[in-house]
C-alpha cells in the first residue's frame, strides 16, 4: 500500500517537476525568437537608413544608392536615363548583362548546357551581376524581375536537362533487406518462449 503510494507520489512530482522546466524552456525559446526578431528588424531599419540619396560628381540623385565607387556608376547610369525609376534602370542594367550571358552559353554546344563545370562559371556571375545591382540600387534581392529572368533563363537553357531520380536498389538487396526482418520474428518468438518454459520471466 505505501508501496504504490509512495509510487503515485513520484510519478506526480516528476510530472511536476518536468512541467516546470517545459515551462521554463518555453519562456526562455520564447524570449530569444523575440530578441532575434528585434535584432533583424534593427539590422534592417540599419540598412534602410544606410541607404541614402547620394551625391555624385556634385549632382544629387533622384533615388537611393549605396555609398560605393561601384553602385556609383551604376546609378550614374541609371541617372543618365531621366525618368526611369529604379525598378526600370534594373531592367535595363539586366538586359544588357543578359546579353554578354547569352553570348556565353551560345558559345557552348547545347549538349554542354547541361554539364553544370561548364555553365557555373556564367551562371554564378550572373546571380552575382544581379544581386550587387539590386543592392546598389536598394532593392531587394530576389525580386519578381529576377525571379522572371532566371525562369527565362531556365526555359531557354535547361529545361531539356535530365534530373537525377532515385532509382530503386538491385533485386537482390531488397529481397535481403525484406527476408531478415521476416526471419528474426520466429527466432524471437522461439527466444521468449524458451525463456517462459525455464521460468526466467525477469530476464
Amino acid at each position: 500500500m505505501n508501496r504504490a503510494l509512495f509510487s503515485k507520489m513520484t510519478v506526480t512530482r516528476f510530472s511536476l517537476v518536468f512541467s516546470c522546466c517545459l515551462v521554463t524552456l518555453l519562456i526562455w525559446g520564447c524570449t530569444n525568437v523575440i530578441c532575434l526578431d528585434n535584432d533583424n528588424a534593427t539590422v534592417q531599419l540599419l540598412t534602410t537608413t544606410t541607404v541614402k540619396t547620394t551625391e555624385i560628381s556634385g549632382h544629387q540623385l533622384q533615388f537611393p544608392c549605396l555609398n560605393d565607387p561601384y553602385c556609383h556608376s551604376v546609378c550614374k547610369i541609371c541617372e543618365d536615363h531621366p525618368g526611369k525609376p529604379p525598378m526600370e534602370c534594373l531592367s535595363y542594367l539586366f538586359d544588357d548583362y543578359l546579353h554578354l550571358f547569352n553570348n556565353q552559353m551560345s558559345s557552348l554546344n547545347s549538349t554542354d548546357w547541361c554539364v553544370w563545370d561548364k555553365v557555373s562559371s556564367f551562371y554564378s556571375d550572373f546571380s552575382t551581376y544581379t544581386e550587387n545591382i539590386s543592392d546598389c540600387l536598394g532593392i531587394p534581392w530576389p525580386n519578381s524581375l529576377v525571379e522572371k529572368l532566371f525562369v527565362n533563363i531556365h526555359a531557354a537553357y535547361f529545361k531539356s536537362c535530365p534530373t537525377e531520380e532515385f532509382s530503386d536498389p538491385p533485386p537482390g538487396i531488397v529481397f535481403a533487406l525484406v527476408i531478415t526482418p521476416i526471419c528474426l520474428i520466429p527466432v524471437m518468438v522461439s527466444l521468449v518462449v524458451i525463456k517462459t518454459k525455464n521460468g526466467d520471466g525477469t530476464s
